[in-house]
């Protein structure tokens, strides 16, 4: 009888034993739902939305050699990659809490991060033409993480609501932005890679009616979450911001004119082109120096061709002056244009074209004719820089949130293509194009 009792007593723990690990893994990610729920922020928050893209693609230039040191110059450093390259141009993650339309006192945010070859670029946008060089695209990978935008905005009821950005947001500059699906191309224009990416700081900005708005700011200067200037010796630096946009009566044209004053040198601004963005620095002597920006860009759908067509412009000038430890002075403007037109045949298909020209009155900016700090010294000007290209992109929204584009682009003008010494190497630059690319890219959004 006790033998029984025993083994009876046995079978009953063995199989409680059982039945409890049975319901362990249960009983554990019960208990480790609470927790989340209890412990961390729920995404499901209302107002609060999160959005994004996976871009990746390949690109072939049919220049370059030197075991992948060559490059064009005027291209970001993602699109100059010598031969053939299969790129993750960027995984966009954007979680934001936007204010609504109403006129009260309201707050939200945003965050923007971006992972993958352009934001090593964007991180770093010099190039292996400078005396400081940048990622090349034998050094690339797909790992960098890059904070694009974070900042908290503000809604003050004044007028018809005055908002505010603080934090980090990007620039007001140019028609083009980071995101490449959201432009009409794949690559990036030679204007997109002079203008400043991001600025740390505080934005303001007032609709006075349905046909202008403004903005004003006040932020360190550009790609820069410190001060201004590169040279320690100017001490603190900001850079003033203001824009004024028209839009039609119709909703279906826009004009965009923004500015920027810098109180002395803005951090690199641009593949190419010596210490600073605007130009050389004399070694990093002493420096008291100013840059200011004019950008002017626009839109326009035809009511006549029923929302196929767009058409679109885009100008810049730019002016860097400056007084060095030397006698000498050295200023440097830079100028350029830009048209853009895509047609919409139907629901799936698209084509797009750009045409842009580049140019400066030194070579100071791009670094890519003669030795800088000898032209300075022997009377502060190097020749002038021309730069042209011209891409052609179709577009197919094959199913919902998928997007395939091919793209052909040539490049020619003043030395286009560099085969990747310093700036104050005469051997840098080694022809003058064209520089011929074509490409692919599949981007889901979401």
């Amino acid at each position: 009888m006790t033998k029984q009792i025993q083994s009876t007593l046995i079978a009953l723990v063995a199989s409680s034993s059982l039945s409890l690990a049975d319901s362990a893994p249960e009983a554990s990610a019960q208990d480790t739902k609470k927790m989340v729920q209890n412990n961390f922020v729920e995404t499901a928050q209302k107002g609060i939305k999160l959005s994004g893209y996976v871009d990746a693609g390949y690109s072939y230039n049919f220049t370059g050699t030197s075991q992948g040191s060559s490059t064009v110059n005027g291209r970001l450093g993602s699109d100059t990659a010598q031969r053939g390259d299969f790129n993750l141009y960027a995984v966009k993650i954007a979680l934001e809490k936007a204010l609504t339309s109403e006129n009260k006192a309201q707050a939200g945010f945003r965050t923007d991060v971006m992972i993958g070859e352009d934001a090593t670029y964007f991180i770093n946008r010099t190039s292996i033409q400078n005396p400081d060089p940048g990622p090349t695209n034998t050094s690339m990978n797909s790992n960098s993480l890059f904070l694009e935008q974070a900042y908290v905005s503000i809604r003050a009821p004044i007028g018809n609501g005055w908002d505010f950005k603080v934090g980090k947001f990007v620039s007001i500059l140019g028609y083009e932005v980071m995101e490449r699906p959201a432009n009409m191309n794949t690559t990036f224009g030679l204007i997109f890679n002079q203008l400043p990416l991001y600025y740390t700081g505080v934005l303001s900005s007032y609709k006075f009616d349905d046909y202008i708005d403004g903005k004003l700011g006040v932020v360190n200067g550009s790609n820069s979450d410190n001060n201004t200037t590169t040279n320690p010796n100017d001490g603190d630096g900001c850079a003033l911001l203001a824009a004024l946009n028209f839009t039609a009566p119709g909703g279906n044209a826009n004009w965009s004119n923004n500015f920027q004053y810098s109180t002395g040198y803005d951090n690199n601004t641009a593949t190419g082109g010596g210490n600073s963005s605007e130009g050389y620095n004399n070694g990093g002597g002493s420096v008291s120096a100013y840059t200011w920006y004019y950008n002017s860009w626009g839109n326009w759908a035809p009511k006549f061709a029923d929302d196929k067509l767009l058409l679109a412009f885009n100008t810049v000038w730019f002016v860097k002056s400056g007084n060095t430890t030397g006698p000498t002075t050295v200023n440097s403007s830079v100028y350029g244009a830009g048209a853009y037109a895509k047609y919409q045949f139907n629901d799936w298909f698209s084509l797009a074209s750009r045409g842009e020209y580049l140019g400066s009155n030194n070579d100071l900016k791009f670094g890519t004719q003669g030795n800088p700090s000898t032209s300075v010294n022997n009377g502060g000007h190097v020749t002038g820089t021309n730069l042209w290209e011209y891409t052609l992109t179709a577009g197919f929204n094959v199913i919902d949130n998928l997007l395939i584009r091919a793209e052909y682009r040539m490049d020619w003008g003043s030395n286009i293509i560099s085969n990747g010494h310093s700036a104050g190497d005469n051997s840098g630059a080694v022809s003058g194009g064209p520089a011929y690319y074509g490409g692919a890219e599949v981007v889901y959004s979401f």
